[in-house]
């Protein structure tokens, strides 16, 4: 079993949902990458989610599309996101580490040879967001060869053919996108999500994490109840951009919103 699995069934058996922040690699510049990493575990985060700076990033809102031009502008490329990981890994051999990411940049690299790098680099995931299942066999392949998962997204509005083709693709956990729209979205509903959780959850043998406009504790919380995660990465980007001109205060800022979100979840 993998570190994510190992991590999501630890948690189960606590009956504690798993906090999943998400920040940019490179934002706003690269050496603030990994002690915010440090600092969101020091506030209670389980897993973490890395993003991979990319110039097309379709499935993300305002926020998470400025982090990218910031961590582009800043030259950050897939490479220096791999040795982000192991800088975390080398003090950090517990919290798992997912990329989220564009396939365009795992192929320019090629599969296998990203695949065996985010191996030695420590990386525990992948989520891809323009991947579709259909066409995931061969990353899939190449991943699992180095113990590595490949994380699929289910949306609202994902059939329910498509969501068994979706399980029987994924490892590690699915992705469910709680609303129609890109990341940051202020329009979610708990309702909604709630009863798309309960339809992914007849047909999954995994966990189920819930990303997309999640800002806060009260929301978090309450998705929590129902999902086996939640992500929150709008929210967590947004603070950063607003040190960017302070980056020593980053760390605390993201220690205390983290530690914040954990006591929401706890609650």
């Amino acid at each position: 079993m993998s570190r994510i699995g190992q991590t999501l069934e630890a948690l189960r058996s606590q009956q504690r949902t798993a906090l999943v922040p998400f920040i940019t690699a490179g934002d706003p510049h690269l050496d603030a990458t990994v002690p915010a990493l440090n600092a969101l575990v020091q506030g209670g985060a389980d897993l973490l989610e890395l993003g991979v700076p990319f110039s097309d990033p379709e499935a993300d809102g305002p926020a998470i599309q400025a982090s990218s031009e910031r961590a582009l502008a800043n030259g950050t490329g897939l490479r220096d996101v791999l040795d982000c990981v192991a800088e975390f890994r080398a003090g950090n051999d517990q919290t798992p580490v997912i990329l989220m990411g564009y396939l365009n940049s795992v192929l320019a690299m090629g599969e296998g040879a990203f695949a065996t790098a985010a191996a030695e680099a420590g990386v525990d995931g992948m989520i891809i967001v323009n991947l579709p299942p259909e066409e995931s066999d061969s990353l899939r392949g190449a991943l699992a060869k180095q113990g590595i998962d490949l994380i699929l997204l289910a949306a609202p509005t994902t059939s329910d053919e498509r969501l068994s083709a979706i399980d029987r693709a994924a490892t590690g956990f699915v992705y469910l996108v709680s609303l129609k729209g890109t990341t940051g979205a202020d329009h979610i509903s708990i309702g909604e999500v709630k009863q798309h959780l309960a339809r992914l959850r007849a047909r999954t043998r995994l966990p189920i994490l819930v990303g997309f406009g999640i800002k806060d504790g009260p929301t978090a919380r309450a998705l929590g109840k129902q999902a086996d995660g939640v992500v929150v990465g709008a929210a967590i980007v947004s603070r950063m951009a607003a040190l960017s001109a302070d980056t020593d205060a980053i760390p605390e800022t993201l220690r205390q919103f983290a530690h914040d979100l954990r006591q929401a979840l706890d609650a």
